[in-house]
């Protein structure tokens, strides 16, 4: 839960700023689109698997620096 005290002489500009940094440093955003709809549970695993094969890739891909 995302708490928000308004100071002392604040503008209301900067105090709507702050917090929508607190709700996105908090991850409430994120969680909001992430159950805006429902998926199903095996296409949350498919799109894990493909994301892991995806980083797999791409490390190997990537050329080693230093020696």
């Amino acid at each position: 839960m995302v708490k928000l005290r308004l100071r002392d002489n604040e503008n209301v500009n900067d105090a709507v700023k702050r917090f929508r940094k607190l709700v996105e440093h908090a991850g409430i955003k994120r969680e909001m689109r992430k159950r805006e709809y429902y998926e199903k549970a095996s296409d949350i695993d498919r799109r894990d698997r493909r994301r892991a094969v995806m980083r797999i890739r791409s490390s190997q891909r990537s050329p080693q620096i230093g020696g």
